[in-house]
């Protein structure tokens, strides 16, 4: 499909570690609009840039700047990708597409970007707490891995700031999370947080308790696990409440998870909200639901009040990140 040659179109992309979006976006009067999408796995592709290749082939378009939203440290223009073995530089994009404009930021970079344009029906409540517009927002995003990141509001506008916080430690808050970190520390010496809020993260939790013989494992899972990814064989196991292992699992895994959003909204003074991103959030709503992950996320002690005031959200448009590349991409044109 041709597009009209216009100097406002520009090219995002999402670069995860399963698959990899990209998309040609106009100008909207509100935020940027989609006109041409595909989405690629990212494991087939050796480069990035062949993925891009390929897309333009089948999209033509005239190109005026492009934003890749990508899961790893971005670094003076480069990036090595985290759960890829691609290397990824803005200099040679820009050379290789003959673009005007190239950048390369963290995949939760691009999706923070995007919070502020989303609309209330792109985004879940966990609670009852009213968004504050104006300040700092936290965004926490479990996949293929962990991503986390910042909107910092200075002098009108939001900032946002990147981190690999998915890799910090894994901090136990009970005896059973200390039985699950020893576990992983043999496994692995370094326990991140990533380790166990992720699809992979989530496999951990249940192979620890499979292996602490706390439930015997049924040959119809074990047959679900081979014939589909194994985190969401778990993950649909315990939502349609078939094993208790998979139900014990997930819990484990949201409990976590509202304790890392919790720490990260008293890091950063996200009174303006925390949003859930990434691929795990949607699929697991019924189980966001619950008590669990808002009881794990004020459980601060003397400051349980203080996050009960704070808005977290569920961002259910799975293509925020692009959106927020676009946004980017846009405004290295202004």
């Amino acid at each position: 499909m041709a597009i009209a040659k216009d100097e406002n179109i520009v090219l995002a992309g999402d670069i995860g570690g399963t698959k990899t979006k990209l998309g040609l976006f106009r100008r909207g009067k509100r935020r940027p609009l989609l006109k041409a999408s595909e989405t690629y796995p990212s494991g087939e592709a050796p480069h990035l840039e062949d993925l891009v290749e390929h897309f333009l082939d089948k999209h033509r378009a005239s190109v005026a700047s492009g934003c890749f939203g990508i899961a790893g440290p971005v670094i003076k223009g480069r990036v090595k990708t985290t759960n890829l073995p691609w290397e990824v530089s803005e200099v040679r994009m820009k050379n290789r597409f003959k673009w005007s404009h190239v950048s390369l930021v963290n995949d939760l970079t691009a999706m923070a970007l995007a919070v502020p344009l989303l609309g209330s029906r792109e985004l879940f409540s966990l609670n009852k707490a009213k968004i504050r517009k104006g300040n700092n927002l936290a965004i926490v995003a479990p996949g293929t891995g962990l991503g986390q990141a910042l909107l910092v509001f200075r002098d009108g506008r939001y900032i946002p700031v990147s981190s690999e916080g998915g890799h910090a430690d894994f901090s136990p808050n009970t005896e059973t999370e200390v039985e699950l970190w020893r576990y992983l520390h043999k496994r692995f010496g370094h326990v991140s947080v990533e380790r166990i809020l992720s699809g992979p993260g989530l496999v951990n939790i249940y192979s620890w308790l499979r292996d602490s013989k706390r439930f015997s494992e049924p040959a119809w899972l074990v047959k679900s696990m081979e014939e589909i990814d194994p985190a969401r064989a778990i993950a649909e196991a315990a939502l349609t409440d078939k094993h208790p292992q998979c139900v014990a699992s997930l819990n484990a895994f949201v409990s976590i998870l509202g304790a890392v959003a919790g720490n990260l909204a008293l890091t950063a003074m996200t009174t303006g909200g925390v949003y859930l991103g990434g691929g795990i959030p949607p699929k697991i709503l019924p189980k966001l639901k619950e008590p669990i992950f808002m009881k794990a996320f004020t459980n601060k002690g003397r400051f349980k009040e203080f996050l009960q005031r704070i808005a977290v959200r569920v961002i259910l448009n799975d293509e925020a990140a692009l959106l927020g590349a676009a946004q980017c991409a846009f405004g290295r044109l202004a």
